[in-house]
């Protein structure tokens, strides 16, 4: 696995590996897991009244407060506070069709306030913190307010998000915050949430619950940006965590203790960790950093602090996470104390990022960490394949988790996969148009990605991805153009001056990029500038461009034909907009809204003669 085969590899338990295909005669797989999954309770707050008996005085979650010390909640704490904040929801009639949007990042009130309305009910839509502090016309913010029509709000910090309240939050709505309300605006303390005594309504509400009681709505962009409510049951929640379970047994026999940043507006962080904790009876420090300058120094800290025992992250969050390791004996020496595996999603994990962590847990623990990885996302809330065997390297996916069935089927030039099974979304939250293409005839989950098979020989040895299948193109020459991988690739190898790409030539005779440069790794290339150099200085320096040049030259002598090769790029100097859906609130990069709002550019990016600002291969101009 990685670069190091035949190294010692830290025991972990997990399931079996192995799933029955079943080949129909128009072509298509079937593949079910040969574990069958395992029973799994009808809401996910039984697993907290659980602990509560068993463990009641060890923490459940925490988090640091202002004077740096960590404001801890045990799991008695947690539920007794559950209790009493469900009781004040119910007392204001909130129910199905009375709901609570919050606004703000994870907290201690975040957690209290989602458990409550799960435990009674109720159901809840985090929303992005930067629908309402990033984006300057609060357009997302405003259109998911008109679906969900929430009957209360939560902010922790009411000031912060006061601008956000007054465009789009209606004064006949609750608002809650944690601290400092806003000037011009009623608010309830929630403390008030926190002092009320619970009642039989509660249990009456708690026992009322079934497996399709929704839970709560995630929203997820989608191609064209505008948001999309994903209805998520206490059916979804629970059966997914369970194929956790039985895909890791290692996290029911070890109680997980994770540090952790991931937002809980997204199914990776609110549903995957928090609920990891939640089911296996562990503990869940907020990690208030974030994988980007100025903030990875907050993660850096906590890991210093604590060991986890399992570390979920997204590729460029190990990315930064390396340089730390390699500078900083004790840093490597307590990550790596107690961690059983480590776990990456949301896309690929460069090689050489790969390869340090497999070198670094070597030199400072004599064995290698698994890294594992799977496929999913939000409508199947997300746990859908795991290679909970170990990856050897980046884009590996596994095979099916127990109780899901993956419909492989072709489409166009790839292998499209769909996906059933009781993880999977009934349908999107009051959009009910939206369901029309996200299922086929038989119920399965379109989920637009593509996917090929390890060894077409052996199909036990599970699935690649192999990207969108919508973003793919064909080449003037009718050549298909696999956008997935070659963005990856170049995401990769480019690293770190490259921050994102997005890939254009449709129609065209020849594969171009542009590129969202990281303009702190360019900068180090560009050395002799002044400190307050402009962007466009930056990313016109001669050393910039050589490097970008070099990049695709080098991309070039290992790819197969013109769909595998990159032949011009242009470097932006414009970030990517959330205002205009070019970036999701994940940090993700909207490939069509990009070209679409970039026309221009792209022109500029297949001009004949190649205008000055293009790169080629030799920095000359090189006729289509």
């Amino acid at each position: 696995m990685s670069g190091h085969p035949d190294t010692p590899v830290r025991a972990l338990k997990v399931g079996p590996r192995g799933a029955d295909i079943e080949r129909r005669s128009d072509g298509s797989l079937i593949l079910r897991s040969l574990t069958p999954l395992g029973p799994y309770p009808v809401r996910l707050t039984e697993r907290l009244v659980h602990w509560a008996q068993q463990k009641p005085d060890e923490t459940f979650i925490a988090r640091r407060g202002s004077d740096g010390q960590w404001r801890r909640l045990s799991y008695r704490q947690t539920l007794h506070s559950v209790r009493s904040i469900a009781q004040a929801l119910l007392d204001r009639g909130l129910g199905p069709q009375r709901m609570i949007a919050i606004l703000s990042d994870n907290s201690l009130e975040h957690a209290l306030l989602a458990l409550a309305a799960l435990h009674a009910g109720i159901p809840y839509a985090p929303i992005s913190a930067a629908y309402s502090l990033v984006s300057t016309d609060h357009a997302k913010l405003r259109y998911i307010m008109g679906l969900v029509e929430p009957a209360l709000v939560f902010a922790a910090d009411g000031t912060l998000f006061e601008r956000a309240i007054a465009a789009v939050i209606p004064e006949s709505v609750e608002l809650v915050v944690s601290d400092r309300p806003p000037l011009n605006r009623k608010a309830t303390l929630f403390q008030s949430l926190l002092a009320t005594a619970a009642g039989p309504a509660v249990d009456q509400a708690f026992a009322a619950i079934t497996p399709d009681t929704v839970a709560k709505v995630l929203f997820t962009s989608g191609s064209t940006g505008r948001p999309k409510g994903v209805t998520t049951t206490q059916r979804m929640l629970c059966s997914n965590q369970q194929m956790i379970a039985d895909c890791m047994p290692c996290l029911v026999d070890t109680p997980p203790v994770l540090v952790d940043w991931l937002p809980w507006n997204h199914v990776f962080g609110g549903n995957h960790n928090v609920g990891i904790v939640l089911y296996n009876g562990g503990t869940l420090y907020i990690d208030d950093g974030k994988p980007v300058p100025g903030l990875i120094e907050h993660s850096i800290a906590n890991l210093r602090e604590i060991a986890p025992t399992a570390y979920y992250n997204v590729p460029r969050g190990f990315e930064g996470l390396v340089g730390y390791l390699e500078r900083e004996p004790a840093l490597r020496e307590r990550f790596f104390s107690q961690l059983q595996f480590m776990f990456y999603a949301g896309a690929g994990l460069s090689q050489p990022v790969w390869e340090a962590l497999d070198r670094l847990a070597l030199q400072t623990c004599g064995e290698r960490i698994l890294m594992i990885t799977g496929l999913g996302a939000t409508e199947t809330a997300p746990f859908a394949t795991s290679a909970h065997w170990g990856t050897r390297a980046a884009g590996q996916i596994g095979l099916p988790a127990p109780g899901v069935e993956v419909k492989i089927l072709p489409n166009a030039s790839k292998l499209e996969a769909r996906f059933r099974g009781p993880l999977v979304m009934p349908g999107y939250w009051r959009q009910p148009e939206l369901d029309v293409d996200a299922f086929d005839e038989e119920g399965f989950y379109r989920m637009g990605d593509a996917v090929r098979f390890v060894d077409p020989d052996d199909l036990q040895q599970g699935l690649l991805f192999d990207g969108r299948i919508a973003e793919d193109f064909k080449l003037s020459s009718g050549t298909w153009v696999s956008v997935g991988p070659l963005r990856a690739l170049l995401i990769a190898r480019g690293s770190p001056p490259i921050l994102d790409v997005v890939i254009a030539g449709r129609d065209r005779a020849v594969v171009g990029a542009l590129v969202f440069p990281n303009l702190v790794g360019c900068r180090v290339l560009a050395s002799d500038l002044a400190p307050d150099a402009s962007a466009d200085a930056i990313i016109g320096h001669p050393a910039v461009r050589a490097f970008f040049a070099k990049l695709l030259t080098d991309l070039a002598r290992e790819s197969t034909g013109s769909a595998s090769r990159v032949e011009r790029m242009l470097i932006l100097s414009e970030p990517p907009s959330i205002d205009r859906n070019e970036l999701t609130d994940k940090g993700s990069i909207n490939q069509r809204a990009v070209l679409e709002n970039r026309a221009t550019l792209v022109e500029v990016l297949y001009k004949d003669p190649a205008d000055a600002h293009v790169i080629t291969r030799d920095l000359r101009p090189t006729p289509l």
